[in-house]
Formats: structure tokens, C-alpha cells, sequence
């Protein structure tokens, strides 16, 4: 089996900084594209940024310019570097990997249990 386990979540004022982590464990061979949504209350969850196993990334319209997101294959790891916070950025953060290749097949479509994020203004 695969477990996502996000970390890096808090408070912080409008204007700060959060470097988001989520780290994939179990006997893990590789994992193609992963990506970070987020779920605010009373919102449906939405895509925030993916990148592929290659490093090709993509971003939601509002956090251009201010979210980075990165991995670390050999650790199987995926990075959410946030700057600029807004408060509109306030929400629950969840990791998703899409396809993981594992010692006894493939597991598609694996989420963490969410890091919340809170940005004052």
C-alpha cells in the first residue's frame, strides 16, 4: 500500500511564507505526476498545482507567480513552496499521487489526510 502523509501547515499573516511537504512511504518504485489541491469550507476541492515525474509543472490561474511546486524523487517526496499568502489561500491541503508503481503492481490515485492553511489578514 501507499500512504501520503502531508506536514508544514500553520497560521501565518497575509504576505508570509509555508513550505508544504508530503511524503510518500511504502515499497514505492516510482510515482508519475503528483500534485497539491486544497478544499476551503463550502468549496469543492480544487487543483492547485501539478508536476510530472520529470518535472513538468502546471498552476491554478491565482497562484502563479507565488506557489512553486517541486519533488524530490529519490525521496519520494512533493513540495509546495507558498509565498505572497492571502487569505483567500486559507483552505485544506491535500497531496494526491496519481499512479504509483509499487513491489506488487500499480495503486492509482492516492491522497493524504490534508494540512490546514491559514492566512490571517
Amino acid at each position: 500500500q501507499v500512504r501520503l502523509v502531508e506536514s508544514g501547515g500553520g497560521l501565518v499573516e497575509a504576505g508570509g511564507s509555508l513550505r508544504l511537504s508530503c511524503a510518500a512511504s511504502g515499497i514505492i518504485f516510482s510515482i508519475d505526476t503528483m500534485a497539491w489541491y486544497r478544499q476551503a469550507p463550502g468549496v469543492h476541492r480544487e487543483l492547485v498545482a501539478t508536476i510530472s515525474r520529470g518535472s513538468s509543472t502546471n498552476y491554478r490561474d491565482s497562484v502563479k507567480g507565488r506557489f512553486t511546486i517541486s519533488r524530490d524523487n529519490a525521496k519520494n517526496t512533493v513540495y509546495l513552496q507558498m509565498n505572497s499568502l492571502k487569505p483567500e489561500d486559507t483552505a485544506l491541503y491535500y497531496c494526491n499521487a496519481d499512479r504509483v508503481r509499487t513491489m506488487t503492481g500499480f495503486v492509482f490515485d492516492s491522497w493524504g489526510q490534508g494540512t490546514q492553511v491559514t492566512v490571517s489578514s
